[in-house]
């Protein structure tokens, strides 16, 4: 079972991804990950910090000459930032914030909470999600993510290859696939900037060649939209979550929602087995398994809650009305957000792949995959 506990706060020393249940023998590419923490602190709209951070990967544990040894693996990502003990209280919390919330829980200090609440703990949790890439791309998986709004702009998505989508999404200052909206995006965010506002947004993550029955029907908390939905739900701003068509499919009538299915034997050599679809309305998922098509995942994410304009709050101590209070922040971390979604989807993914084909070694991995492969094509 491939399991990721985190630790560590936004002024820490340091933020840590502990990975257990990670199979051994997967060469680990450290320059992939250090370059999905770069991405991650990119995109147009983030704030200062970003200047003085530039996040790179340390394998602690679990790793042996670059291999891993099927030990708990440890990420580590430095805050260079490092200033938590010279951090004073913070009393005015801000709205769309845990520091309410999560002081009254604890019986303690708003700083506690919004120092583990803080979205700087998703580096880590890119950190473990690009070594589950590496996983999954042993078995021809890739997983691919961008941005399709921001606020009221839509971005079209071009068609290509996944190199020529990936080139395109790279060159974008949103992590769009749309460069028409690329302009009128960062107008906005500029705009946000000088009314001392934040932006949100939506991203969508898509994971290609994907075998049959990752999840399960059979129990609520093994099917895989659910479990999906769950983790991508937990990213700090994360409000909504979409697989396929999602909400538009309450909208229209069955024969415009389900995907007819065929077959085409000249694809059987594919993951999906030559089963084809004219649609992919499921997103890749039915009854809380994959079903060959891709996965189609889209997360909204709210406009981010420190505001440098502050709303309306208290002062914890005196309960007397006071403006929110204002750390350094962005103004909008949409593109970040689809690096963050597209890891944390690929975790996810990563989990349930080694469910069904074991987790000891990448050896035995594969010959079981393979072995189902031919299986499920004789059958």
């Amino acid at each position: 079972m491939l399991r990721l506990l985190t630790a560590g706060e936004s002024h820490g020393k340091t933020l840590l991804a502990v990975i257990d249940g990670f199979p051994a023998g997967l060469k680990v590419d450290t320059a992939f990950i250090d370059r999905e923490l770069q991405r991650r602190q990119g995109g147009y709209g983030r704030g200062g910090r970003q200047k003085l951070e530039t996040d790179t990967v340390d394998v602690l544990t679990g790793v042996w000459q670059g291999v891993t040894l099927g030990g708990p693996v440890t990420l580590g990502v430095v805050n260079r930032d490092y200033k938590l003990e010279r951090l004073k209280e913070v009393e005015r919390p801000r709205p769309g914030h845990g520091d309410l919330t999560g002081a009254i829980k604890y019986l303690g200090s708003i700083r506690g909470i919004l120092e583990r609440a803080s979205a700087r703990e998703t580096a880590v949790r890119v950190a473990a999600g690009a070594l589950a890439r590496q996983l999954l791309a042993e078995f021809g998986i890739q997983v691919f993510g961008y941005v399709t709004q921001l606020e009221q702009i839509p971005a079209t998505a071009r068609e290509g290859t996944l190199e020529e989508l990936r080139a395109l999404r790279d060159a974008s200052p949103m992590y769009t696939l749309d460069p028409e909206a690329d302009a009128k995006m960062v107008a906005r965010v500029d705009q946000a900037t000088a009314d001392g506002d934040t932006l949100g947004g939506i991203v969508e993550v898509q994971v290609y060649n994907l075998p049959f029955g990752l999840g399960s029907h059979a129990q609520w908390d093994l099917k895989l939209d659910g479990r999906i939905a769950q983790a991508v739900m937990s990213i700090q701003a994360i409000k909504g979550v979409e697989i396929g068509m999602g909400f538009e499919a309450a909208r229209r009538p069955g024969t415009r929602v389900h995907d007819e299915i065929a077959y085409d034997p000249e694809l059987a050599h594919l993951p999906s087995l030559g089963y084809v679809r004219k649609t992919n309305n499921a997103g890749g998922l039915e009854a809380g398994m994959t079903n060959g098509q891709p996965l189609v995942v889209r997360a909204a994410k709210k406009p981010i809650s420190t505001l440098r304009k502050p709303l309306a709050s208290i002062n914890l101590g005196t309960k007397e009305p006071e403006t929110a209070a204002y750390e350094r922040s962005d103004v909008c971390a949409l593109a970040a957000a689809s690096v963050i979604v597209e890891n944390v989807v690929a975790f996810t993914v990563a989990e349930a792949f080694l469910e069904k084909f074991g987790s000891d070694s990448l050896t035995e991995i594969k010959d079981r995959h393979a072995g189902f492969l031919k299986l499920a094509r004789e059958r």
